[in-house]
């Protein structure tokens, strides 16, 4: 297991950012490497992001040495999130079957979790995102079929989406993580129409089943001074309360979202006219 630091910034940083730093500070890469479990954790409300691909064996992981606890999951809460072939992850003993589009949420006080994928030419690849938690919830799978599903956006404005809610006060209780996937609607390229900021939750992208040659372009930063990252398949990125969070795609994919802040108030935005961003 391998853990990633990140400090995170903020908007007046970021104004003097060449590309190489941006990408440094706000875009995870590797996160599924075969037979690996990487882990990045950030000091942008203490999230961690995970990534692992496995082939061979089982992937196991469960210490708190990286962050100064008994466990990793001590005090805190995750959602497993299985973008790949069919998987399974065994938490303490207890063994949960992940089809491609599950999640899976672990409570606080989680010891010992395995991860492994039912055949080796379909590995599972499992995406993972944890928070500080302050209160003890049973462990839960929330299969894709059971996902709270919402239709948005407009063909004529190519962002036409299906947003499923996984770990959310209306399917999976949590803690502060809220968790789901976004997918594209056929000819559809732009997600998170409108755009908007808020200020008392950040968020992580997973952008995935994307072609290699693909790339999301990723607008980010205050609305009156945006930035851009370009992001490939399978990469993760990090959007601050500040900073705006949007983007466009040149083929078809989908992307996970997470999200921990103050509260779970899905609404609780403040939306931004596309005339005032530059």
């Amino acid at each position: 297991m391998t853990m990633k630091v990140l400090y995170g910034a903020g908007p007046e940083d970021v104004k003097g950012y060449d590309t190489e730093r941006l990408r440094q500070e706000f875009l995870i890469s590797g996160l599924f490497q075969p037979d690996t479990v990487n882990f990045t954790y950030t000091h942008v409300d203490r999230l961690i992001v995970g990534g692992a691909m496995p082939l061979t064996r089982p992937l196991s992981f469960g210490s708190g040495a990286e962050i100064g606890t008994s466990h990793l999951l001590s005090a805190r809460e995750m959602g497993i999130a299985n973008l790949g072939g069919v998987g399974s992850v065994i938490v303490d003993g207890v063994t949960f079957t992940l089809e491609n589009r599950d999640v899976l949420y672990v409570g606080r006080g989680a010891k010992d979790i395995s991860l492994s994928s039912l055949a080796t030419d379909k590995p599972a690849r499992f995406y993972m995102n944890s928070v500080p938690a302050g209160s003890d919830l049973p462990h839960r799978l929330i299969t894709k079929a059971q996902a709270k599903a919402l239709d948005l956006g407009d063909t004529k404005r190519s962002n036409k989406r299906r947003l499923a809610m996984y770990i959310h006060p209306e399917v999976a209780p949590s803690c502060l993580l809220l968790m789901g996937i976004t997918d594209l609607a056929e000819g559809s390229a732009w997600n998170t129409m409108p755009p908007h900021l808020h200020e008392r939750r950040m968020e992580a992208y997973c952008y995935f089943d994307m072609a290699a040659e693909d790339r999301i372009v990723h607008l980010m930063g205050r609305p009156e001074e945006t930035r851009h990252l370009i992001v490939a398949d399978g990469e993760a990125l990090l959007s601050p309360a500040w900073s705006i969070h949007m983007g466009a795609g040149t083929g078809p994919y989908a992307f996970v979202w997470g999200m921990t802040g103050e509260n779970q108030e899905y609404n609780d935005v403040t939306p931004i006219a596309l005339a005032d961003l530059k």
